[in-house]
């Protein structure tokens, strides 16, 4: 593994060492006039490719930086009304000026054309006409398909592999992270260009003195004032009768923008993750979270398959959201953000399983069957105030936000199995309450030369769960049994937190330097108490065994974390290189304390967790980075208590309270080679990451006959090792109106593990082949294809025969998209998903078709669609694992085939 990584670092360094070479200097017109926006580029002799480019400033200045083998170049100079000029260079460094003869340009005739990629700086702007088809409607639907960019199933935009740090539409972000619903709603034709922000720092007081290797997203749009928004509504033939309803309007002005958005459906669309933020901005910005539960308890869950989600998503959703940005001042330097939504949903789900247990020497081979029908019920309410100043005079932001949930999950299973001849049936009901409310405030003050900076985050959670399971007999946990006549176990748990972080630093920069000393408080404390409920133990036949008394089933424990830090910020940029490095030390103070069992545990270790990430950026379109950093983690209070708690049906969990506080330890490094030019429209990218992550506790979880589970530790140090690579090249074809792109990726881990007592090592390597590819050069059609394939290989060796074996499993999904337009504003459209997975002798195909057919009243920009999904009514997906310990069968109920007539408009 070392010899990988050394390889690959030298490869790296090799890179940033190759001969680059800069060619500086001044472009004039004939009288000495500077000439601005004249283009200057390199190229190899003979060869019609860019080296690299420039364009001079209002001075008419230039810097252009290549590498290349040969012993000359070609530099080119173009600009309007001049006289182009070449001249062959040497292949070094060197200062040039150049005069340019004036020459009258002849226009024929007049015509626009727009360049479909452009680039400027750390801009890229892309013009998305050169890239939209006849049946895209909204920005999402043409943002798959430009080069470079790529958007996750959950919203997520990527540049380059890269989750964005921001989102803006003319300049403003009004969503503050939580972009779905603008990308989703978004009409194409209000958009003029989508432009990439590379290397972008949103606090614009620390543009030039912090560097971020992070890029964002803006939306440029036509008109500087826009109102417009998209609306759909639908119903539709199944059964239940299917629904579908989307309004969006949205306002975009100087001073102002506004979105509101109401989605609702029971067709399988998850809506709802709209509301979800999506990027987090940097920590200048202050702190950010989704707000969500511990959900500590869980009911027993239906199996979900490895498909869309609008194949097997039973649900019944509301989702209700509105966002607001207005300015305060004359100098639009001061903002008010005001965000709410409300989300409603039902989800019922359902799967079989079969898994057949391999012996092991405690235990015969064993096969259990159950069958889940599950019940969620999601209530959610969230507010949010944000009050922002971003100047290059100074930074406030102060962010407030509320979060309740009043969620309810319900499951029915049925249970059988083979070793104890047992056929049982259980009811379960969790009813999991949560209040959630945080502030974070961060400001930046110009003092002198140097910059004062305060940041201060404060949380407040409390968590209430109930989770109920009937009959009692349902629950077979070895060591524990009901009294008779008993009805049902319940176990109560509440959870009390409160986080607080501030810390202030001050900023020293000098010649393209940084120096950013940083001191800081980080306190956590948890409080839990639980009970379970009509329990009692079964007495050991051993007489040595202790008795094990009733405050064996409750918990009261008190988890306090506190955590000052000095640290230092290093951060330098120039044109070149772009360096940020943390060096903070640590006092961690941990305690947990449980008065029922007289226990009180602390840890108090100082620790240094330094992280550095360096990027050069070389000939214009290229850029090497390497990262590296140490992280230290200490447990939460999951993992600390030591009375029995049920946190699920299917087993009893507890620590040992001999147990100390589990102590981590990962270290990690990574580097990256990154090509964009969007003179030639190729991009690319290879990454390459790996950890070592040391523990001081490990895993073991005892499985009875019954095929329940206790969770126990052990005091023994392992590690999980962690290495993986990967690689994406895209490249967009204008002449075929054709994107396309390639993805690779590698990854092994390798760790420690315990089963019954047993050790053994587990290895597992998963690797991926992508494709991806549309085009639209054809007047009468469109297409979109994406194509996976995966390859997992896991390998289990232990002194243990039952524990010693070598499992591989292979998948394939492609999703194709076709679209025809046989008359004009007629489309017909179809879409076919395919999932395929196969483990040792057991293969599955799972095809699903898709057909439509829309008509566009152009005048009105209104289409009717008439789609019928599911046309194959396939009701079940079928998939096969194979785990070190067992193998499984599951079977998960689909949604069936159904028919709906759909009108879609734009506000505006």
């Amino acid at each position: 593994m070392k010899k990988n990584i050394s390889l690959f670092l030298m490869i790296f360094f090799s890179v940033l060492t190759f001969a680059q070479k800069s060619v500086t200097g001044k472009i004039t017109d004939e009288d000495g006039v500077p000439i601005p926006s004249a283009s200057v580029t390199v190229e190899e002799p003979g060869k019609d490719a860019i080296l690299a480019y420039g364009i001079t400033n209002s001075k008419g200045e230039y810097k252009v930086s290549f590498t290349s083998a040969e012993p000359n170049v070609d530099l080119k100079v173009k600009a309007f009304n001049q006289k182009p000029l070449t001249k062959q260079i040497s292949n070094s460094d060197q200062n040039l000026n150049f005069k340019m003869d004036s020459e009258a340009t002849e226009i024929k005739e007049v015509q626009l054309k727009t360049k479909m990629i452009t680039a400027r700086g750390d801009t890229i702007a892309y013009d998305l006409k050169a890239f939209d088809s006849k049946s895209d409607r909204t920005l999402a639907d043409v943002m798959k398909k430009i080069p470079g960019i790529e958007v996750n199933t959950d919203g997520t935009i990527l540049y380059q592999g890269n989750a964005i740090n921001k989102f803006y539409v003319n300049g403003k972000d009004l969503m503050e992270g939580g972009y779905g619903t603008i990308n989703n709603s978004l009409p194409k034709d209000a958009v003029q260009k989508v432009e990439v922000l590379e290397n972008h720092q949103p606090v614009k007081i620390l543009q030039d003195k912090v560097p971020s290797d992070q890029a964002a997203i803006n939306i440029k749009l036509k008109n500087s004032v826009t109102m417009t928004g998209r609306g759909e509504v639908g119903t539709g033939f199944g059964d239940p009768w299917l629904w579908n309803v989307k309004l969006t309007p949205m306002f975009f002005g100087q001073k102002s923008q506004w979105v509101v958005n109401y989605k609702t459906n029971n067709m399988g669309e998850q809506v709802e993750n709209e509301g979800n933020i999506l990027a987090f901005g940097n920590r200048f910005e202050g702190r950010r979270i989704n707000a969500s539960q511990n959900d500590w308890l869980n009911v027993e869950n239906a199996n979900t398959p490895n498909l869309p989600v609008k194949r097997y998503l039973m649900n019944n959703v509301h989702f209700l959201s509105a966002n607001y940005l207005t300015n305060m001042d004359k100098k639009k330097e001061w903002e008010l953000k005001a965000n709410a939504s409300y989300t409603n949903n039902a989800v019922e789900r359902e799967s079989y399983s079969q898994t057949d247990y391999f012996a092991t020497t405690d235990e015969a081979a064993s096969t259990v069957t159950q069958n889940i029908l599950n019940n969620f019920y999601t209530d959610k309410a969230k507010g949010e105030l944000i009050f922002t100043k971003n100047a290059k005079k100074g930074f406030f932001k102060n962010t407030t936000s509320f979060s309740q949930f009043w969620n309810a999950d319900r499951a029915v299973a049925d249970r059988t199995n083979s070793l104890t001849n047992s056929n049982r049936h259980g009811e379960e009901a969790l009813g999991s309450p949560t209040s959630s409310f945080q502030n974070s405030l961060s400001t930046i003050i110009p003092w002198k030369e140097k910059m004062v900076n305060v940041l201060s985050f404060i949380n407040y959670q409390t968590d209430r769960q109930t989770l109920e399971v009937s009959p009692a007999s349902y629950l077979q946990v070895p060591g524990f049994s009901t009294p008779s006549g008993t009805d049902l176990v319940r176990q109560n748990l509440r959870l009390k937190t409160f986080e607080a972080n501030h810390s202030a630093n001050i900023g020293f920069s000098a010649k393209g330097w940084t120096f950013t000393p940083e001191v800081g408080f980080n306190f956590k404390t948890t409080d839990l108490v639980s009970d379970l409920s009509n329990m009692i133990t079964i007495p050991s036949t051993n007489p040595n065994d202790p008795v094990t008394p009733i405050s064996a089933y409750s918990n009261d424990l008190k988890y306090t974390t506190a955590t000052p830090y000095g640290s230092l910020g290093v951060n330098y940029k120039n044109d070149a290189w772009m360096l940020y490095a943390n060096f903070p030390v640590n006092s961690n103070n941990i305690k947990a304390e449980d008065p029922l069992r007289n226990v009180a545990k602390d840890v108090n270790k100082v620790t240094f967790e330094p992280s550095i990430f360096a990027q050069y950026t070389f000939a214009s379109f290229w850029k090497a980075s390497v990262n590296a950093n140490v992280n230290n983690n200490f447990g939460e209070v999951n993992t600390a208590y030591s009375g029995f708690l049920m946190t699920s049906p299917n087993g009893v969990n507890a620590m040992d309270a001999k147990n100390p506080i589990p102590q981590n330890n990962t270290k990690s490094a990574g580097t990256r080679l990154e090509y964009r030019n969007p003179l030639n429209n190729l991009f690319f990218n290879v990454n390459y990451r790996y950890s070592d992550a040391k523990r001081n506790l490990i895993s073991s979880p005892i499985r009875n006959n019954s095929g329940y589970t206790i969770m126990k530790y052990l005091e023994q140090e392992n590690h999980v090792l962690n290495n993986g690579y990967s690689a994406e090249v895209g490249k967009y074809f204008p002449k075929f109106k054709t994107n396309a792109s390639v993805s690779y990726s590698n990854n092994t881990s390798k760790s420690d593990a315990y089963q019954n007592d047993f050790a053994y090592t587990s290895k597992n390597n998963s690797q991926s082949y992508g494709f991806k590819f549309n085009n639209t050069y054809f007047s009468w059609m469109s297409i979109d294809y994406n194509f996976n394939i995966s390859r997992t290989k896991q390998i289990s060796k232990s002194v243990t025969p039952q524990l010693n074996n070598e499992n591989s499993r292979s998948g394939f999904t492609h999703n194709l998209g076709v679209f025809f337009y046989p008359i004009e504003n007629h489309t017909v459209g179809f879409n076919w998903d395919q999932v395929n997975t196969s483990a040792a002798d057991q293969k599955y195909n799972n095809g699903f078709y898709d057909l439509s057919y829309q008509f566009t009243w152009s005048k009105k920009k209104i289409d009717f669609e008439l789609k019928w999904m599911n046309i194959a009514n396939k009701k079940v997906f079928e998939t096969y694992d194979i785990n070190p310990q067992s193998i499984s069968y599951t079977r998960i109920q689909l949604r069936p085939s159904q028919v709906m007539f759909t009108v879609k408009f734009n506000f505006k």
